[in-house]
C-alpha cells in the first residue's frame, strides 16, 4: 500500500486547509458517525466545552467552521469533543544527553493516517505538526521548541472530553514550555486515556498520564509506549508488544554507550518497528524532534524529510507499506 505524505504551510486557515478538509471528510463523516449521530454531543455542547476549556481556540474553530460551510456536523466534528473512539499503537521517547530530542513511532494503520504535515501560524506561533481529525495534532513542534507527542494510554474508559489531538493543538498553539503543557494536561479534559511526552527547549520533559476517570499523573519518565501504571488491557497489550517496548527503550536509555543517532535509528528497527499494518499496528513513520534548532525530521527505513520552523519547504513524499 502507497500514501503520499503532503508537507504544507498555510500561515492562516484558508484554500490550502479547505482542499485536505474536502479531500477526507467523507471518510471523516462515516468515522464520525460510525456509533449514530445521537451518540456525538450536540453543536452547542460542543461549543460550550470549547469555551470552558480551550477559549483561546474558538476564534480559529469558527474561521474553519466558516471555511467548510459552518454545516451541524461539520462543526461538531471539528470541536472534537466526545468524538468516535479509536485505537494506536506508538512509541516515544526523550534522549537527554546533549542536544535533547523527542523521538516517536506512530502505530496506526495506512488506511487512516491523513499523512499531512502542517506548517501554520494560526494563533501568531509558528508550528509544525503532524496532522489529525483536520486540525489535530499527533506529534509537532512550536517556534519556541515546545515539542510534544501522544500515544494511547491502553485503557477501555471512554468518557467526558477532547480528543487529545486537539488537546496538542492547544498547547502548541498556547504554550512556550514543558511546565505550560502540564498545565493543559491536568486541565483540559480527555475522552480517552493517553501518554503524552513533552520536551522544550530548556530540557525540560515530562510524560502525562491522562484518563478521562482519574486526574492525570505528571512523571518524569522519558519514555511510553501503550500502558499506564500497569497493564489493564491484556488483548491490546499483547496486540501492540507494549511491555517489550518499553523494557526495549528503558534498557537503550540506560546504557551508557548509546548515543543519540544510534539510539534514533532504532526506531526503525523491531521491536519498535512495527509492520503488522494488516491488524492496523504497523509502524506509520518516525518523527524526531529537536528543540533547541527547533527543527524536526520524519523517517522511514530508506528514506526520510527534514523541515525547520523558519525554513519549511511544501514538498510530498511517496511512501510504501508491505500490507
Amino acid at each position: 500500500m502507497e500514501s503520499i505524505l503532503q508537507c504544507v504551510s498555510e500561515v492562516a486557515p484558508s484554500e490550502k486547509w479547505r482542499s485536505i478538509f474536502q479531500h477526507h471528510w467523507p471518510a471523516y463523516r462515516k468515522w464520525f458517525l460510525k456509533e449514530g449521530d445521537a451518540a456525538r454531543p450536540t453543536y452547542l455542547a460542543c461549543e460550550r466545552a470549547l469555551r470552558t476549556f480551550m477559549p483561546e481556540l474558538i476564534p480559529t474553530y469558527e474561521k474553519l467552521t466558516e471555511l467548510v460551510g459552518g454545516g451541524d456536523l461539520e462543526s461538531r466534528f471539528l470541536s472534537l469533543y466526545r468524538p468516535t473512539p479509536y485505537l494506536t499503537g506508538c512509541s516515544q521517547a526523550v534522549w537527554t544527553r546533549g542536544n535533547p530530542i523527542l523521538v516517536r513511532n506512530y502505530d496506526y494503520s495506512p488506511k487512516l493516517w491523513e499523512a499531512v504535515l502542517l506548517h501554520t501560524a494560526w494563533n501568531g506561533r509558528r508550528v509544525i505538526a503532524m496532522s489529525d481529525c483536520m486540525w489535530g495534532v499527533l506529534d509537532g513542534i512550536n517556534e519556541s521548541g515546545l515539542s510534544v507527542s501522544l500515544a494511547f494510554g491502553g485503557r477501555r474508559v471512554v468518557g467526558e472530553g477532547f480528543g487529545m489531538p486537539l488537546i496538542l493543538r492547544y498547547i502548541l498553539e498556547f504554550c512556550d514550555s514543558a511546565d505550560d503543557a502540564v498545565h493543559i494536561l491536568s486541565r483540559v479534559p480527555s475522552h480517552m486515556a493517553y501518554n503524552v511526552t513533552v520536551l522544550d527547549g530548556s530540557g525540560n520533559h515530562n510524560t502525562v498520564f491522562v484518563s478521562p476517570d482519574r486526574p492525570a499523573l505528571v512523571s518524569r519518565r522519558q519514555l511510553a509506549t501503550n500502558h499506564q501504571h500497569q497493564i489493564e488491557w491484556d488483548e491490546h497489550a499483547r496486540a501492540t508488544a507494549t511491555l517489550d517496548r518499553a523494557h526495549f527503550l528503558t534498557l537503550r536509555l540506560d546504557d551508557d554507550q548509546e548515543t543519540a543517532d544510534r539510539f534514533v535509528s532504532r526506531f526503525l528497527l523491531p521491536p519498535l518497528y512495527q509492520t503488522n499494518f494488516k491488524s492496523g499496528w504497523g509502524t506509520l513513520y518516525t518523527a524526531v524532534y529537536r528543540p533547541l534548532d527547533r527543527a524536526m525530521s520524519v523517517q522511514w527505513p530508506h528514506y526520510s524529510l527534514s523541515e525547520q520552523i523558519d525554513r519549511f519547504t511544501e514538498t510530498t513524499l511517496s511512501i510504501s507499506f508491505d500490507v
